[in-house]
């Protein structure tokens, strides 16, 4: 990355973490916007050094905007605004309608999702498939990763705040859910 360098951003999708990469050049107006270390936006020479830049990230295509925003003088602001929430806004209501969990599976790191609307599992970035039953105490959405027998239980808390627990369990052992 140039000296233009003026922001970068984590933001985790169901398929991934993702790393956004913003360079400004507050001089020449360039702007460049990388994702992953690919470049997926570039705009050399521009006169309006404030506004905003939209684009798509990961695999569901998700919507990105960055926002220019002069402070004082030749300083600038920079936000990131996923589907139109700016990021912690995007993150705080993320982890409320998907779990995540960390594990190690035959030293190699799993990055386990589960969409909470849809009921979709993601590992690593690939959408598994799934088989869903009903239990006398919830659902058991069952799959496997690499051999190994996966499945996330989903049981009601018994309170209203607390709403349905998601458990994750790989061949009989519960797997501790993470924040991101």
């Amino acid at each position: 990355m140039a000296a233009d360098l003026a922001a970068v951003w984590e933001v985790a999708l169901s398929d991934r973490v993702h790393t956004i990469e913003f360079e400004h050049g507050t001089t020449t107006g360039k702007r460049v916007i990388s994702v992953d270390g690919k470049e997926i936006l570039r705009r050399d020479w521009m006169f309006k050094l404030v506004g905003k830049e939209t684009f798509t990230v990961g695999k569901a295509a998700t919507k990105a905007t960055i926002n220019i925003d002069a402070v004082s003088g030749f300083a600038y602001e920079y936000t990131l605004e996923i589907n139109g929430k700016s990021l912690k806004k995007y993150m705080e209501n993320r982890s409320k309608t998907t779990s995540t969990w960390l594990l190690n599976l035959e030293g190699s790191d799993c990055r386990v999702v589960l969409e909470k609307d849809t009921m979709d599992v993601w590992c690593n970035g690939q959408n598994i498939e799934t088989a869903g039953e009903f239990v006398d105490d919830g659902t058991e959405t069952h799959f496997t990763l690499s051999e190994h027998l996966c499945c996330i239980k989903a049981v009601s808390s018994g309170t209203r705040r607390d709403g349905i627990i998601h458990t994750l369990i790989v061949d009989g052992t519960e797997v501790p859910e993470c924040t991101e």
